[in-house]
């Protein structure tokens, strides 16, 4: 290139490198005016709550001590913005159902679980007699959310809250648990430097949001603290008063894999479309391991659950796995924590069923499909991205209208299609 096309080439390279920096310069700028109404928030209206709660200045203060946004938690909705569909899935529990079971998991899990059994037998005996609760499901529980206590959780609790609490999608509820952490901080619950939490705010070894602390947080050891950080029996005791508290029914089961015949449709899916068991054999689902269902199962309902539809396994579950999900609201980590916990007391293998080719779809475009389901006047369980049992019911229905094999689960074919 010579003369004057060099010259107008990097002319136009300079123009580009200009915006370029200009439009860092003003999202810059825009960040620094965000993080002043943040600052403006904390004083004129997290303070007086947490006043108004009994929290000190110097707790306040000490909290907030060089706390800023933390600009990558996922979503967040900054002012003058728009709430929009994330891409991604950023959470495990709502992701591909063949990562979420991975071999790692699953035997880390258990193994350590199962070490954990031995180890405080005695706490977990007398957390079962108390709560009804069994041991296996604490288990489970305590693994899933801690690594049994050993995995490191990173964040400065006051950062995640006041971030979310101030611009995120959920910012009332955010707001709520960052004024329940000031008052954990001012009662002096946690050791010194101990208010980390995950990405979402929760604390400890069972990973309790701020007001589930408050609520639920037990002393299991006898010395009359709560200690979730530390202590390991109040961790277990803890657990199992939560569960208790949700409505856990001692003797019944979370639920069991189970063989679906082809003529049983998975628009029978979810917890509000329950029947006896003796309804759901007459329709010839069988336990897959050949065993009968015991007889305490006679007693309430059951209910279908088919986490991926037709392209994984089949459950029939009972009021405890919806008991679990009030610990976490995914399908899948209830079904995690029930199967961990069998493999932890029963040692039991891996489902009968395998998972199929699923996931990997943008939650934007199950956003999609649920908007365009919604405009039919269809309860998907609202457009978040997210496929729970109303989406994948609404999604089997669909597929029956079209002419096509309900099978209940968004997929890459349906992207386009359902719009």
């Amino acid at each position: 290139m010579t003369g004057p096309n060099r010259k107008s080439a990097a002319f136009s390279i300079a123009v580009l490198i200009c915006a370029g920096l200009f439009a860092a310069s003003a999202m810059a700028q825009d960040r620094q005016a965000v993080e002043r109404q943040y600052q403006t928030w904390l004083q004129n209206d997290i303070w007086p709550a947490a006043k108004a709660d009994g929290v000190s200045r110097a707790t306040f203060d000490k909290a907030f001590r060089g706390v800023s946004l933390n600009w990558d938690l996922p979503d967040l909705v900054p002012p003058g913005s728009k709430p929009q569909t994330p891409k991604r899935q950023r959470q495990a529990e709502f992701g591909s159902p063949v990562k979420y079971f991975n071999r790692g998991s699953v035997d880390g899990a258990t193994s350590v679980g199962r070490q954990m059994a031995r180890v405080h037998a005695r706490s977990l005996a007398a957390v079962e007699r108390a709560t009804g609760v069994p041991a296996r499901i604490i288990l489970a529980i305590w693994g899933r959310e801690s690594g049994y206590g050993r995995v490191a959780i990173p964040h400065n609790v006051f950062e995640v809250l006041g971030t979310k609490g101030f611009m995120a999608t959920r910012a009332a509820y955010f707001r709520d648990e960052l004024v329940a952490a000031l008052k954990i901080a001012e009662a002096g619950h946690a050791p010194e430097a101990a208010m980390k939490s995950s990405w979402a705010g929760a604390l400890g070894q069972p990973q309790f949001m701020p007001s589930n602390f408050l609520k639920h947080a037990a002393d299991g050891d006898g010395d009359g603290r709560a200690d979730i950080w530390r202590s390991e029996a109040d961790t277990i005791a803890s657990i199992g008063n939560y569960l208790r508290h949700y409505g856990w029914v001692p003797g019944r089961d979370w639920g069991y894999e189970i063989t679906l015949p082809a003529n049983v449709s998975c628009t029978l899916e979810g917890p509000d479309r329950g029947r006896p068991l003796a309804d759901w054999e007459a329709m010839g689902i069988r336990r897959v391991s050949g065993k009968p269902f015991p007889d305490v199962e006679r007693k309430g309902e059951m209910y279908l659950m088919l986490p991926a539809g037709r392209y994984g396994p089949a459950f029939l579950v009972t009021p405890n796995f919806y008991v679990i999900k009030d610990y976490n609201e995914s399908d899948l980590y209830a079904l995690f924590v029930g199967h961990v916990g069998d493999r932890i007391q029963y040692g039991v293998g891996d489902f009968s069923a395998g998972w199929g080719d699923i996931g990997g779809l943008y939650r934007s475009d199950i956003a999609v499909m649920q908007r365009a389901l919604e405009r039919e006047g269809k309860d998907v369980g609202g457009a978040d991205g997210l496929p729970g049992f109303k989406t994948r019911r609404e999604i089997g229905a669909w597929q029956k209208r079209s002419g096509q094999r309900a099978t209940c689960f968004p997929t890459k074919a349906m992207v386009g299609r359902l719009k």
